[in-house]
């Protein structure tokens, strides 16, 4: 490691568009930040990093055999499905991620999401806006059925930390918690929750709410065999990763009114692309993946990355998601 570590950052806007400083980061070596950077920009603004810092841009096996000099990653984020860690592991590059810093803003975006399809307030606040209510001859009109939660079944995939706050949320509005995990955990949090296989719990659940990482072998497994077995009165939310759902095959459900809606603060490829299909489908809302960037959230991942870093320069890094693939430092 050398004396003075040069840091890149290479999409760091989104983290601190002017209210989240780099400071913690700037007093552990020399740092150079890039609002954005495209595909083609990668190899000549990493070249001589020691670290690279990124949220989501890709370093594919190419780009990272063409960086000798680097010798850490840390994401700016929990997912790191946009980075070969086990390419980078044979290299001798430990990669960590930032766990559990959002886990109460994605968990209340969830519910944000899902109020949002059983009370529908924006639509209700343009009506008002629009003259409605004060043509109305009733005190009270509503334009679609209110959904109360109270007794519903809330179907969560994927149960850590995330997934356990959702949990605690919605057995607070009184609703009844089902789960599916990989590995049942031994201790399953002080709300009460019952653990069923996939089928079930898409088939029972009044809300599916996703809230599992993306892997390999996950990717577009909520397509129209599972979103089939859906209540038609039931919602599906996704707060995790857009290619957890066959976009085509949920756009289709909704078209046919096979599932109530959806919630999506997530979609297969970001920034959204205008021919996505779930656009036109009816009773999807969308917020641009913003479930991780309250002011707070952010300001604890920048405290988690300053100390991901400082724990690579203390030669013990920290928070390291490729450890099983991690060779000893190659000579490149």
């Amino acid at each position: 490691m050398s004396e003075t570590t040069r840091i890149v950052i290479l999409d760091g806007y989104t983290i601190n568009p002017g209210d989240n400083p780099w400071t913690p980061v700037e007093n552990q070596g020399t740092c150079t930040v890039y609002d954005r950077t495209p595909p083609e920009l990668t190899l000549e603004r990493a070249s001589d990093a020691e670290i690279i810092l990124t949220s989501k841009v890709k370093l594919d096996a190419s780009v990272l055999n063409a960086l000798p000099k680097l010798r850490y990653i840390s994401l700016l984020a929990t997912g790191y499905n946009n980075i070969d860690v086990a390419v980078a592991g044979q290299l001798g590059i430990p990669v960590s991620n930032v766990p559990a810093y959002s886990t109460e803003s994605v968990a209340q975006t969830t519910f944000a999401l899902l109020l949002e399809l059983a009370v529908q307030v924006g639509v209700h606040n343009a009506a008002v806006k629009a003259g409605e209510w004060t043509d109305c001859p009733d005190h009270s009109f509503w334009k679609a059925p209110i959904v109360e939660l109270d007794g519903l079944t809330l179907g969560i995939v994927g149960y850590g930390t995330i997934g356990r706050a959702v949990a605690r949320i919605g057995a607070a509005f009184g609703m009844r918690i089902i789960a599916h995990a990989p590995r049942i955990p031994q201790d399953a949090g002080p709300v009460p929750v019952r653990f069923v296989g996939l089928d079930e719990l898409f088939s029972t659940a009044d809300v599916v709410s996703l809230n599992c990482p993306q892997t390999s072998d996950n990717t577009g497994f909520v397509n129209s065999r599972l979103l089939g077995m859906m209540k038609s009165s039931a919602f599906l939310i996704n707060v995790a990763r857009g290619g957890l759902v066959n976009e085509a095959d949920l756009a289709r459900a909704l078209h046919a009114g096979r599932i109530a809606g959806a919630g999506l603060d997530v979609v297969a490829h970001e920034p959204m692309l205008a021919g996505n299909p779930l656009l036109s489908a009816p009773n999807c809302i969308f917020t641009p993946h913003i479930a991780w960037a309250s002011l707070a959230a952010r300001r604890r991942l920048m405290d988690i990355v300053a100390a991901n870093v400082a724990s690579y320069r203390a030669g013990a890094p920290i928070n390291v998601v490729n450890s099983r693939h991690l060779a000893p430092v190659a000579v490149r």
